[in-house]
């Protein structure tokens, strides 16, 4: 059976642990989830061109986390 929290969504768990800080389970299912779908991983730019696509692949990175 599904706990309340694995119900929720990445964002609405987030939202209740900010105000639910000593929650262990929902941490752990928080946890379990950013765990499961890690970051994509850029190279650090070397050039000032790369320095030109930064910004829409911060804001996609962004997307894709919530």
């Amino acid at each position: 059976m599904k706990s309340t929290f694995e119900n929720m969504s990445r964002q609405e768990l987030r939202t209740y642990l900010l105000e639910h800080r000593d929650n262990e389970e929902a941490f752990q299912v928080y946890l379990d989830r950013v765990m499961a779908k890690p970051g994509e991983i850029y190279p650090a730019p070397k050039t000032i061109e790369d320095l030109s696509n930064f910004p829409q692949l911060l804001e996609k990175n962004r997307r894709d986390r919530q």
